[in-house]
């Protein structure tokens, strides 16, 4: 059953990651860029998740936690960089 799992959120994944991939190469702007890149560090954090999750263990939780500050102060920061030009 957990073999099943892991498949189908290994593919779902792979698909999120390979369209944000897409929209960070033809993403008509600044922001479109910025938002896939934080919606790609998440989709790794997840996977991160699903590892810990199948292989029971909480070996890279400090990883998870990093990715996702780190999404979120990039993300913060190229907001308050443009909404100051404008």
């Amino acid at each position: 059953m957990m073999q099943t799992v892991l498949i189908i959120v290994s593919v779902l994944l792979s698909l999120a990651a390979a369209g944000t991939i897409y929209r960070i190469a033809k993403g008509p702007s600044l922001l479109d860029r910025v938002l896939a890149t934080d919606v790609l560090l998440a989709i790794f954090a997840a996977g991160l998740a699903t590892d810990m999750a199948i292989n029971q263990h909480l070996e890279n939780l400090v990883l998870m936690v990093s990715l996702s500050l780190i999404g979120f102060i990039g993300s913060v920061t190229v907001a308050r960089f443009v909404s100051d030009k404008r």
